[in-house]
């Protein structure tokens, strides 16, 4: 077999798989367009169209998926092969992409950046942040980090944080305004920021805990956001309260004198954030690398 047929065949799987010219490119780190040019070729070599396209969607005829059954085995044996060889080399390489919320980044990422590129050279980290859930297998991740109650049944899943605290903050200018709530039901009469759940497209309720009593408080204010982050500069600003993770940073803002944080007797407790991906292929050396690395620094 020819090499430029053994790459026409990697991107018909590649393709065929992931149902996306776009997932497909940025898994093979190849151009959409160099990947229809490999497909045309094909089909044109075969004598028989492969995909059918439209506009939205990529899905593979009789004639592609009876293909796909065929070869797409062998080429898992082959990704297979060539990760055991990657054990043999002094550092792992490779690419990895990695989908995670935006606070995950901050606390699980971030720290380890430095070091990580430092002591791992040869892998090149592809990170795409959104606070909404993402079906990591549908758009060509290697892994996503997310609360543990996010991820579903069917991956595998490491632990890379301990459990995590949900808090109440407010500036000092604020609560110059406004008195200091005492119970769950005060933050009704207060300036709330809201965070918009992307996937349902409701308000997040705020959740209290206390003597196992829970409380879910519908709030308001003159602000809704998606991105915890921003929710929290603009406490900063004094315009409303936030409901977010007792982070560090956070902490750093309360010790500073930046922020308060109120109904602490109150505040619940949440599984931590963990790393998670599919089953159904080797686990690339690259992502055990990454993985050894967080968990060193948690």
């Amino acid at each position: 077999m020819r090499t430029n047929e053994l790459g026409e065949l990697t991107a018909f799987v590649a393709v065929a798989e992931e149902r996306s010219f776009r997932r497909a490119a940025a898994r093979l780190n190849l151009t959409s367009s160099t990947l229809s040019h490999s497909l045309r070729s094909l089909e044109e070599r075969l004598g028989v169209r492969l995909l059918n396209r439209t506009t939205r969607t990529v899905s593979p005829t009789a004639a592609g998926m009876a293909l796909l059954e065929k070869i797409a085995p062998a080429f898992s044996t082959i990704e297979e092969a060539v990760e055991d060889v990657n054990a043999f080399r002094k550092l792992p390489h490779g690419r990895l992409r990695i989908n995670s919320s935006r606070i995950a980044y901050q606390m699980v990422l971030e720290p380890i950046f430095q070091d990580f590129c430092r002591n791992f050279p040869d892998i090149t980290l592809e990170i795409s942040l959104n606070d909404s859930f993402v079906d990591i297998i549908k758009e060509g991740f290697d892994a996503g980090i997310r609360l543990h109650s996010d991820i579903p049944q069917d991956m595998n899943v490491v632990r890379v944080t301990h459990d995590l605290t949900a808090a109440v903050y407010g500036s000092p200018d604020y609560f110059r305004r406004f008195p200091l709530p005492k119970t769950p039901q005060d933050l009704q009469q207060h300036l709330c920021i809201g965070r918009r759940q992307i996937a349902s497209g409701n308000q997040y309720r705020w959740e209290f805990v206390k003597e196992g009593r829970h409380i879910a408080i519908p709030v308001h204010g003159p602000l809704v956001f998606d991105t915890v982050d921003l929710m929290t500069d603009i406490a900063l600003q004094g315009i409303g309260l936030v409901y977010a993770l007792d982070s560090e940073k956070n902490r750093q803002y309360v010790a500073a004198g930046r922020l308060v944080r109120v109904l602490s007797d109150w505040s619940p407790t949440v599984p931590g954030f963990c790393l998670y991906f599919s089953g159904h292929r080797q686990m690339p050396a690259a992502l055990k690398a990454l993985i050894s690395a967080i968990r060193v620094n948690t």
